[in-house]
């Protein structure tokens, strides 16, 4: 048999492809591994640094960088006409050291997201980005701007999707005015503070999740095309010291008749005690199908009934968690025996208080008529806690609906 020799002069199949479907290649390998075929040949020296995207972080770029090159870095891919951003930035504070203005004007970016560890500064001077989908920005200083929310979504034309997060402004009055914008994040600053007013002029969007303290006025709240949204508004120190039951300490009712039109709502156990509180009177919601209701032992449950009551098409209700503090008669036995919901959920069953927990359970079988399935996300991994329960309820003496099915199930399977 003669030997099979080796062709030693056989060349590189992969050297020999387009510079282009090489750097296609290497934008699919971390920026460190990518970086390392650069001793391959001179050939290859600088091809990683034309890859469509590039990533740096102290592994690679060293820990004490100057803050100067990083604007320089930014700068520069802005020029060569980047779409893609997504800056993670934590360098020291101070004026000096605040990220350019720049970023928000670029004829090419699509995405944009920016993020702080330590509420890095950004001076928002002129915003143009034609282009524009998505911006994301988190803990981040906004300054040299009266509105820095109205002037950001005014200068993005075809924006889609919006999250402002811990956004820090020295102003009280903010406003989202976007045509084209359907997914909105918006989680205010955490001062003990009200802004004075908050308007949102958004037809178009389908999701919304807000957190915010109760604004002093909402001149325009705008959501005709809401399906899902989910609300965590909460009351000040000052504004819980003087809450009664005889005058509201705040006006929510602007923004919950902007929302009324939504299908799933989430509100948290803050929001139910501002509807107790701040709104008068709670507004009807024709098209909800899912409410999903945040529950606190230090939360009151007393606009609850009114809440459900104005849900007059209401198809699942989940409650996280059963918990509530003992203020007023919990008045809720007239709504329930009305109401249309077919799918009860209860969510972190078993946290506090089990036996309180199963009264309550047991009232809703008593006192639901339509009620077609109970499903309870127990917190236990133990087979025969999920059996007891799930014994215990069945034999409920008194079930309003004999068509319910119950489930018990653990938390661990969501």
């Amino acid at each position: 048999m003669k030997s099979k020799k080796k062709n030693i002069g056989a060349k590189d199949k992969i050297s020999n492809l387009p510079e282009a479907l090489i750097c296609h290649i290497l934008s699919f390998l971390p920026i460190e591994d990518s970086a390392l075929t650069s001793v391959l040949s001179k050939k290859w020296r600088y091809l990683f640094a034309y890859r469509p995207n590039l990533d740096f972080f102290d592994g690679s770029c060293g820990h004490g960088v100057k803050p100067d090159y990083v604007k320089d870095w930014i700068l520069n891919v802005l020029e060569r006409g980047v779409s893609d951003l997504d800056l993670d930035v934590t360098l020291d504070g101070g004026r000096d050291n605040r990220l350019p203005s720049k970023v928000f004007e670029s004829k090419s970016l699509v995405s944009l997201r920016i993020e702080s560890g330590n509420v890095y500064g950004i001076d928002v001077e002129d915003v143009f980005l034609p282009k524009l989908k998505t911006l994301y920005i988190n803990k981040v200083m906004l300054g040299n701007c009266d509105d820095c929310f109205h002037k950001i979504t005014s200068g993005c034309h075809v924006l889609e999707e919006l999250a402002l997060i811990k956004v820090y402004s020295d102003i009280w009055n903010r406003s989202v005015s976007s045509k084209t914008l359907k997914r909105l994040t918006l989680s205010c600053i955490d001062y003990d503070k009200s802004p004075d007013s908050v308007s949102f002029d958004t037809p178009n969007v389908v999701f919304l999740e807000y957190s915010d303290y109760v604004a002093g006025k909402y001149p325009k709240v705008e959501f005709g095309l809401l399906v899902e949204a989910s609300i965590d508004l909460g009351m000040t120190s000052d504004q819980y010291a003087h809450a009664s039951y005889v005058d509201l300490v705040g006006n929510a009712t602007d923004f919950l008749m902007g929302i009324r039109n939504v299908q799933i709502l989430y509100l948290s156990c803050d929001t139910i005690e501002v509807l107790t509180f701040c709104c008068e009177p709670i507004p009807v919601f024709n098209n909800m199908i899912q409410l999903t209701i945040q529950t606190h032992r230090k939360s009151g449950w007393e606009s609850l009934p009114a809440l459900l009551k104005n849900c007059p098409n209401l198809e699942t209700l989940v409650f996280e968690g059963l918990q509530h503090k003992d203020t007023v008669k919990w008045e809720i036995h007239t709504c329930l025996s009305s109401s249309p919901v077919k799918v009860l959920k209860i969510v972190r069953f078993g946290e506090t208080g089990i036996e309180n927990q199963i009264e309550k359970i047991k009232y809703f079988l008593e006192t639901m008529p339509r009620l077609e399935q109970l499903i309870i996300y127990y917190d236990t991994c133990i087979d025969d806690d999920l059996i007891k329960l799930s014994r215990q309820l069945k034999n409920c003496p008194t079930v309003s609906s004999p068509k319910c099915e119950i489930q018990v199930i653990s938390y661990d399977h969501m």
